[in-house]
């Protein structure tokens, strides 16, 4: 069974959603046959990034008091909390994600691109790194015990870049407007950062139905002792 799923490094839900997912999935007793594909999505491919902090440039950006955006900082992070996170959303830098999706899209050559989404997440959400930089990719990229010349030669490149834009083409395509978003065997969607037990439910229902589908599949293509063949 496939799921793709589409989030931004950017995005604190994002970070959330993935923590509760692997709850789910650690609780799924099929999970050793479920494939995981990360894929692309920028929440504002014009961002230049800036050294402003991130809560001046929420409060900016969306138009809101001090107070109110505090508020809204703090109940991200009990979420985090809940979910086993510590997050610092005062300390994140506002930077362009576009460089460490294309990290990403790398790092899936080695087998590597969920831990390499992990260790953004991390860096940007948790510890205030600039994911826009090429220094602070290579050395996220070193620490997973990539070739560093070569990921910087990959940076430095245009490389990638149109598996990024093709991935946000297709969320384009099936209405995927925010993230993140778990989409199933290309039929169950789950928006946002749902509850573990919510992934686990509609994870049991897809492999309920993808188990059903092997198995008349299976049986379409017999012959029996007669000769009759379907």
């Amino acid at each position: 069974m496939h799921i793709k799923i589409w989030s931004d490094i950017r995005c604190p839900f994002c970070y959330i959603g993935k923590k509760r997912f692997e709850a789910a999935l650690n609780s799924f007793p099929y999970k050793d046959n479920i494939t995981i594909e990360w894929k692309s999505f920028e929440l504002d491919p014009n961002l230049q990034t800036t050294n402003t902090d991130a809560l001046t440039h929420f409060i900016e950006n969306k138009g809101i008091d001090r107070d109110r955006a505090l508020s809204m900082f703090n109940n991200v992070t009990a979420m985090a909390d809940g979910a086993g996170l510590d997050f610092n959303l005062e300390a994140s830098i506002p930077a362009n994600s576009f460089k460490a999706h294309r990290l990403i899209h790398y790092s899936k050559q080695y087998g590597r691109s969920n831990d390499m989404k992990e260790a953004l997440l991390k860096a940007h959400i948790s510890e205030g790194k600039n994911i826009d930089n090429i220094d602070i990719l290579l050395n996220i990229a070193g620490n997973l015990g990539m070739n560093t010349s070569e990921v910087k030669a990959t940076l430095e490149s245009d490389a990638y870049a149109y598996d990024v834009r093709q991935d946000e083409l297709e969320a384009r395509n099936l209405g995927i407007n925010s993230v993140p978003f778990f989409a199933i065997n290309n039929k169950y969607g789950i928006s946002g950062a749902q509850p573990s037990e919510v992934f686990l439910e509609v994870l049991s229902n897809a492999w309920e139905e993808f188990e059903n589908k092997n198995s008349m599949n299976v049986a379409a293509n017999t012959c029996d002792v007669e000769g009759n063949c379907n």
